[in-house]
């Protein structure tokens, strides 16, 4: 064969030859970065897929267990069952499943008391990229669990029963959505101890029960009137039976009552006779709106005082004239040069505060002294600062229940809810809190070994904080309320908030510190309208029982 012979420079300028280099490099690495960039998105593609598919088995096997509980279904229905809920709930876009891989396995109680329902789903998509590699499909599975009977529930419900909540059905409707939730949580209890509910009405002070004296701070509720004690009223040693009453509601707050029962009857005058003789007995506090719980006694020294009262023309000897009077005064009246000068005679007295018997108290305390105001720190005898501040608060709220499964008294006492007094939540946040304790005061049934617990606390307001034990600011009490609800949710309450706004004319802002309180965003709920208080109660009981789902 003839040799070819090949310039030497031709040969020099082919090895140094670099144009469509890149263009041919380009094309060979085309194919796997495309390879790469459709397996993206294919893999995304199964990935939303196969999240669709939990969040619906995770559904399904709920429903499942909640019809199994609640009775509804046998053990033979289960699986087609959740096959239906399944189908109801998982719309694929693209992916493609067998009713046949749906699977639903009921396991009874176990040793500790569970019973779980295990869901299984599996599926597939056809591929858009990966069928140039030899993948046309790609596969993923779930699996759900549904467990029950070991996580018991606790739930404290602190309720507002203030003044403002007479107005647009809210109450009414509060005490419907409170008793379903009462009647849906206890269908939960298929064991004695799976479920314990608490009730805390509240206005300025929560209720505590007036049998529930060991951990009272007397102090307040026995104190005679502040402005009294300082400052005793005019010839205040000369007011006894029969004179007139001393006190005013312009001067001191108050005016006299015949006896020193709460909301006895107004009286102009010092009783002369019974039980009663010569007690001067101060009302309800205008301001405060407090009884006091005591009189004062009077103690006949066997003195008198002369005094004049009255020199001029128009003086008169009549004991309605503004004079003290009463039983033994006498009066004179003098004429000199035409000029009347009138003088009483009256007896002295030694006034003693006799202080109410306790058995008189309605069960009202206010908030515990700062900082125990925001914590749950047992209270202690011989430690006035962590005992619990008694007032005859007239506004004061039906009587708290504690942890209770006796659901039929827990409806009854919410029946019995009546909308009176001011707003303080943070009260009524911290008795739920200790309901939720198996310490003092209220101590709660004790946690037995073997089941894991959840504590929630349902928080419900239809206004603004408006008055504690030390102010009326809202922002200062919202503060206090806030480092309460911090402690609560560190000690692993699931905190619920519900506002009730329901004016047209002016509603409230939104509550910053009850959305603050709730443990998240979901668990806050706004409702404008009393109908939709059933709603919001629903949505919380849906969230508290909701059986566990382990995988």
């Amino acid at each position: 064969m003839p040799r070819v012979s090949v310039p030497r420079s031709l040969l020099a300028r082919f090895a140094s030859a670099e144009h469509g280099n890149i263009a041919v490099i380009f094309a060979i690495a085309l194919i796997p970065v495309l390879t790469l960039i459709g397996a993206a998105i294919d893999y995304s593609r199964a990935v939303r897929a196969r999240t669709s598919m939990q969040s619906a088995l995770d559904s399904a096997a709920l429903m499942v267990a909640k019809d199994l509980n609640a009775g509804t279904i046998t053990e033979a229905d289960i699986e087609s069952k959740a096959r239906l809920y399944f189908q109801g709930l998982y719309v694929p876009k693209d992916a493609i499943y067998s009713t046949a891989d749906i699977r639903a396995t009921y396991t009874a109680k176990d040793d500790k008391g569970a019973s779980n329902i295990v869901m299984n789903a599996s599926g597939y998509i056809y591929t858009e990229f990966m069928k140039l590699t030899g993948f046309q499909t790609m596969e993923f599975s779930t699996k759900s669990t549904s467990k029950w009977g070991d996580t018991r529930l606790r739930v404290a419900l602190a309720l507002d029963t203030t003044g403002s909540m007479s107005s647009d059905e809210k109450m009414p409707n509060l005490k419907s959505a409170a008793k379903t939730m009462v009647d849906q949580l206890s269908n939960l209890n298929h064991t004695t101890g799976d479920v314990y509910i608490s009730l805390i009405p509240f206005s300025r002070d929560v209720n505590i029960g007036s049998g529930n004296t060991t951990y009272v701070n007397w102090d307040k509720w026995e104190s005679e009137p502040a402005n009294i004690k300082t400052t005793k009223p005019a010839n205040w040693q000369n007011y006894g039976p029969g004179s007139k009453c001393p006190f005013s509601s312009q001067s001191h707050g108050f005016r006299c009552v015949t006896t020193p029962v709460n909301g006895s009857a107004s009286t102009s005058t010092i009783p002369s006779s019974g039980t009663y003789k010569g007690y001067i007995c101060p009302g309800l506090d205008n301001s405060s709106r407090n009884y006091y719980n005591g009189c004062y006694s009077s103690v006949d020294l066997g003195t008198t005082t002369t005094r004049t009262f009255c020199t001029g023309g128009s003086c008169s000897c009549s004991f309605d004239k503004g004079m003290i009077g009463g039983t033994g005064s006498t009066c004179s009246c003098n004429t000199v040069n035409w000029t009347k000068t009138c003088t009483e005679t009256v007896r002295n007295y030694k006034h003693d505060w006799v202080i109410n018997d306790h058995s008189t108290w309605n069960g009202c305390v206010i908030d515990r002294d700062q900082n125990y105001d925001t914590t749950k720190d047992v209270p202690t005898l011989g430690d006035p600062a962590k005992m619990f501040y008694a007032e005859q608060y007239a506004s004061c709220s039906p009587a708290l229940t504690a942890m209770s499964n006796s659901w039929s008294a827990l409806k009854s006492s919410i029946d019995g809810l009546y909308p009176a007094g001011n707003t303080n939540q943070a009260i009524g946040a911290a008795w739920g809190w200790f309901s939720l304790s198996q310490t003092a005061p209220l101590s709660a049934p004790s946690k037995e070994n073997g089941y894991s617990y959840q504590d929630y606390l349902v928080l419900v307001s239809d206004g603004m904080n408006t008055q504690n034990r030390w102010t009326s600011d809202q922002n200062t009490i919202d503060a206090r309320q806030k480092i309460l609800c911090d402690n609560i949710k560190k000690a692993n309450v699931q905190i619920f908030a519900i506002q009730i706004n329901t004016s047209t004319s002016s509603p409230d802002p939104t509550s910053a510190v009850l959305q603050y309180c709730a443990s998240s965003p979901a668990y806050f709920q706004m409702i404008t309208s009393a109908g939709q208080t059933a709603a919001a109660f629903q949505n919380v009981t849906t969230q508290i029982s909701r059986l566990h789902v382990a995988q």
